[in-house]
């Protein structure tokens, strides 16, 4: 019995495969072609490089040559290191196909594959010399796909001279110089593309955001934005982005700069300059807020931002003061104090009753005077031509004052009122909120996730998450403690703290710790603590207590949060700017996807001695 190695038993299928084609008559094997030409392609996919060439080698010429087909073909002789052949293929198919550009490419590619990157040189250097301009993307695309990305920039960069305007294919180069990562290049190219054309900021806004991670390269991207708004003053795009960048690193007295001149030079009446404000004090920047509401009022008296910008004014300075702990008795007196003045100058109108809610807020939660504050909310719901918003949120302000008053069951009926009254709307969601949180304050968690699940689906991304965090809280704490006994405690702990019980809410914290130890809750409890210290003024309490967080790695989901916390009030309280910055630091090690990054980079910088843009 004759036995076959395996190249015979190739060979000899290779053979067969050839006498069943030649015994085919010659229609047949036109009709066939294209089951031929699919059969050489599966081939080739399962890497059978030698059936796939036998089968390509047997087509016609021109189909040999077709675009869908030479690349298939090219791939097998190279694997099967038959690099003359496919450099013979590549050659007859310029000169059949000399309008298909990407070939000159893919003689270049054969080159390569055999090892001689000399002739590979000169092939693309010799495809780029005849390139015309509507050659440029293709021959890109074709260096781009076999991953010569040198050489597709050296593309562009040629189309960008056949084309006689540095600015030509500048999308296509960001996006090349993002994927490679070569910044100095990325940042010349989106400065240059935004210069004359700024329509083009939306999606170099995009391609930076995407591309800058490296606090240098921020700082690069600054520099040179600086300069060329100080090189080209007529460019507004430069601000604009500027001002954009700034942002990003919560960098609003910068960014401040930039919306004053944007908005002088757009004539936007303090437009910019209040949205800026306002993105700063949601981002807790109450100093850049301030001095933005400042300017508006200043500068734009007889402007229709005007009412507005006093309004928000206060509202800043008020939340500046009820987040500098301990909170002063007397600060909050006198800001009950400029609203009273805002109301005089502005009037009680539907536009001011925030004023009279802010007011009410202040009497009830930071001086204890409830009936003061319930009088106010009476006189908002009352108030003629005011809106169901405005009604209903001065509704829900009432409702949390009957809970500090512990009367929660005028509490939900309000609330209820509320959800109905503004179904499918942020307002109806707010109150839904509170009736959820309201339910996990009495330990009813089953009622609480009811509402939450809800709220899981609003369209307000900030409830929606706020809804997530304690939905997953309550979830997370009654998995193993099915009952929820301990997470009972400490919503009743969460609910002091509500009412401005301090003292008492620490000590239930302290009573819930020694009752569980070792309970989930262990690490939270510990965070909660530390805040009230915080608050009641307590510091070196406040740091003693974090560092049981940050000092035992099984707290690994709340380390992030107390390692910032510990930096906040080392820089805001204890005044120690040194060892904040060393804080601030290890936040950004330790922690550089953390939600604090941003933050502790521009507090870091900022204690560091970075200079600021004015």
């Amino acid at each position: 019995m004759i036995r076959l190695n395996s190249s015979s038993k190739r060979l000899c299928g290779l053979l067969a495969l050839g006498l069943l084609l030649a015994g085919t008559p010659v229609h047949a094997q036109d009709e066939e072609s294209g089951g031929n030409i699919a059969l050489a392609k599966e081939y080739a996919r399962k890497g059978e490089n030698e059936k796939a060439a036998f089968l390509f080698g047997r087509l016609r010429t021109d189909e040999q040559t077709a675009p869908n087909i030479l690349p298939d073909y090219l791939g097998a002789l190279q694997a099967l290191h038959q690099y003359k052949n496919a450099e013979k293929l590549a050659k007859k198919a310029i000169r059949q196909r000399p309008q298909e550009p990407s070939y000159g490419v893919a003689l270049g590619g054969v080159y390569a594959a055999a090892g001689d990157k000399t002739a590979a040189t000169k092939q693309y250097e010799r495809v780029l010399s005849q390139l015309t301009t509507e050659q440029v993307i293709p021959v890109a695309n074709e260096f781009a796909k076999r991953d010569q990305l040198d050489w597709t920039e050296k593309t562009y960069l040629r189309g960008r001279v056949l084309a006689k305007n540095e600015r030509e294919y500048g999308p296509q180069l960001i996006q090349l110089y993002t994927q490679t990562q070569q910044t100095d290049k990325l940042l010349t190219e989106t400065l240059r593309l935004v210069q004359d054309d700024a329509q083009q900021l939306p999606f170099v806004r995009n391609m930076l955001q995407n591309s800058l991670h490296e606090e240098k390269d921020f700082d690069a991207l600054e520099k040179q934005l600086l300069a060329n708004v100080q090189k080209y003053p007529e460019q507004q795009v430069y601000s604009e982005l500027l001002l954009w960048l700034q942002m990003q690193r919560h960098d609003f007295t910068g960014a401040l700069v930039q919306a004053k001149a944007l908005d002088r030079r757009s004539r936007a009446e303090g437009g910019r300059v209040m949205d800026l404000a306002s993105i700063a004090q949601r981002n807790k920047d109450y100093e850049s807020a301030i001095v933005g509401y400042e300017y508006v009022i200043r500068e734009y008296r007889t402007g229709p931002f005007y009412g507005i910008a006093r309004q928000r004014l206060v509202q800043a300075r008020e939340e500046q003061v009820r987040n500098t702990y301990p909170v002063d008795p007397a600060k909050i007196r006198s800001l009950i104090g400029e609203y009273q003045q805002v109301l005089t100058e502005l009037g009680k109108t539907p536009e001011t009753a925030p004023v009279l809610r802010n007011m009410a807020t202040l009497y009830a939660f930071q001086l204890d005077e409830k009936d003061k504050a319930i009088t106010l909310l009476q006189e908002v719901i009352s108030m003629p031509r005011a809106s169901s918003d405005v009604v209903d949120e001065a509704k829900i302000n009432l409702a949390d004052i009957y809970l500090l008053r512990g009367e929660p069951w005028e509490a939900t009926l309000l609330y209820s009122q509320v959800e109905k009254s503004h179904k499918d709307s942020p307002v109806g969601y707010e109150a839904k909120l509170r009736n959820a949180r309201l339910s996990y304050f009495a330990g009813d968690f089953k009622l609480a996730q009811s509402h939450l699940d809800i709220l899981k689906l609003a369209t307000s991304r900030e409830i929606a998450n706020d809804a997530m965090q304690l939905s997953l809280f309550i979830t997370d704490n009654t998995a193993m403690d099915t009952a929820g006994i301990a997470l009972h405690d400490y919503a009743a702990v969460e609910q002091m703290v509500f009412q401005n019980k301090m003292p008492q809410a620490i000590q239930g914290l302290d009573n819930l710790l020694q009752k569980y130890p070792g309970h989930a809750l262990t690490d939270d409890a510990w965070y909660l603590k530390a805040q009230l210290q915080r608050r009641t003024g307590d510091y070196q309490g406040a740091l003693n207590t974090l560092q049981r967080i940050t000092a035992n790695p099984k707290y690994d989901v709340l380390s992030d949060d107390a390692l910032f916390l510990t930096a906040s009030i080392l820089e805001e309280n204890v005044q120690d700017r040194e060892k904040a910055k060393e804080v601030y630091n290890e936040v950004l090690v330790k922690y550089p996807g953390s939600i604090y990054t941003a933050e502790a980079r521009k507090r870091f910088r900022k204690l560091r001695g970075d200079a600021v843009n004015q």
